[in-house]
């Protein structure tokens, strides 16, 4: 885990401090994160200790039964994907670009990854199955 790290949305309305990042990131494939940015999310798991001023310029989108988005409200800046449950956040990699020793880990919905990108990292996967086994049991 890396000690605490700050970043901010596009405009800077919004600031964030996350006080541990885990160095292996994630990629989710499924159609809510490509609909969302337009590509994969690549996220880094902040857990809970995050710290958000300007959360008056945050909007939250229940995009499932599990979880929320928060974006800008100004710039529109994808901030966060932050569990329902237990409260952590999943965030842009691209949001901190002082951290090192990243490694791609695991690809979430790897069964609905278009035929038109690929990677070559290997990853540990889970597919659509596997993921609604996983939070049905949280639910």
């Amino acid at each position: 885990m890396t000690n605490s790290e700050k970043t901010s949305c596009l405009c800077g309305a919004v600031q964030i401090t996350a006080e541990k990042i885990n160095p292996k990131f994630t990629v989710c494939h499924c159609q809510s994160c490509r609909t969302w940015g337009g590509a994969p999310f690549f996220a880094v798991q902040c857990g809970t200790k995050v710290e958000i001023d300007g959360s008056d310029k945050v909007k939250e989108y229940d995009s499932s039964a599990w979880a929320s988005r928060g974006f800008c409200t100004e710039c529109g800046t994808h901030l966060f994907f932050k569990f329902k449950e237990s409260g952590e956040y999943n965030m842009p990699v691209g949001m901190f670009p002082n951290l090192k020793g990243m490694e791609m880990d695991m690809q979430y919905f790897s069964d609905l990854r278009p035929s038109y990108y690929c990677f070559t990292n290997k990853t540990k996967e889970m597919t659509t199955t596997e993921i609604m086994k996983m939070f049905a049991s949280k639910m």
